[in-house]
């Protein structure tokens, strides 16, 4: 289901089946999918940036009317604070804008975006439970899970395994991780 779903979509004149045109192609391969869960934080990060915007906003007004040094440190850290929050903010507004809920999991005896998989780290015997979401998911705090990205090197090693699939993953060491999928849920 698309995230704006209560948009209307677009549909082509002359009902014209043919592939999208590259603008819609370029669209669609920038589509991000989240889960419910993620889509959600997303949003609420969205609302708790947009609130420490309008904060930044105001201790930058205040710097301004304060100050009389045009070099005031002061005023260009706060310049700076209220910039990084607009650039996180349209990055928000960027995947949110983008993204499409996972609902389906066509495999559900496979690892897909959204599954909630049990793990055996076989080199140091313990066991963790992970869900693999796309990489911009796996940047928002909060959840009750540990998230691996699917652009992740556990993450690419996990997509499409099933209960008993065992991999290894190399890390940047050179040392080698072992592990076995126990379980898979969504």
């Amino acid at each position: 289901m698309r995230a704006d779903s209560h948009q209307p979509t677009h549909t082509r004149p002359f009902g014209d089946t043919q592939a999208g045109t590259e603008a819609e192609v370029a669209q669609a391969s920038r589509q991000v999918k989240l889960t419910r869960e993620g889509f959600e934080r997303l949003q609420k990060t969205l609302e708790q940036e947009q609130a420490r915007l309008a904060e930044a906003t105001r201790i930058l007004q205040e710097q301004m009317e304060t100050s009389s040094d045009t070099e005031d440190t002061g005023l260009e850290d706060a310049k700076r604070e209220k910039m990084n929050i607009e650039a996180r903010i349209d990055e928000l507004e960027d995947t949110l804008a983008r993204a499409t809920v996972i609902e389906d999991h066509e495999n559900e005896g496979r690892v897909e975006l959204g599954a909630i998989v049990m793990l055996a780290n076989e080199t140091t015997k313990k066991d963790m439970k992970v869900q693999v979401v796309s990489a911009p998911e796996a940047t928002v705090t909060g959840g009750s899970l540990p998230r691996v990205s699917e652009d992740s090197p556990v993450g690419k090693e996990l997509m499409g395994r099933k209960k008993g699939d065992a991999f290894v993953v190399n890390l940047d060491n050179g040392k080698q991780m072992k592990y076995k999928v126990k379980s898979i849920e969504y």
